[in-house]
């Protein structure tokens, strides 16, 4: 699960057995001044993508689900067009499935 306000953003790494919902990890960090400076959608990726990083060696070779509350993520994840920073960040998480 992903979610991120005007200061800060928050992850929590879980695994489901048998339909019920396990955590294994919380992270969180504040924004920097320049991040605090980006839009919505760069903020919910900017979220995405830090959860990757701090979560990579417990996702590679694992399948996932993203929760995350801000719907355009989808969309700007197909999208061919987008800003240098935000297509950088979605060839990031190509690598994993």
């Amino acid at each position: 699960m992903c979610d991120t306000s005007d200061y800060a953003v928050g992850v929590v790494l879980g695994q489901r057995i048998e339909g019920k919902s396990h955590v294994i990890y919380y992270a969180s960090k504040t924004l920097n001044q320049a991040q605090k400076n980006y839009n919505m959608m760069e903020k919910e990726m900017l979220t995405i993508v830090y959860s990757f990083e701090k979560f990579k060696p417990y996702l590679l070779g694992a399948r996932m689900i993203i929760y995350t509350d801000y719907a355009a993520i989808k969309y700007l994840i197909a999208k061919k067009e987008s800003k240098p920073r935000l297509i950088r960040w979605v060839l990031l998480l190509q690598e994993f499935d």
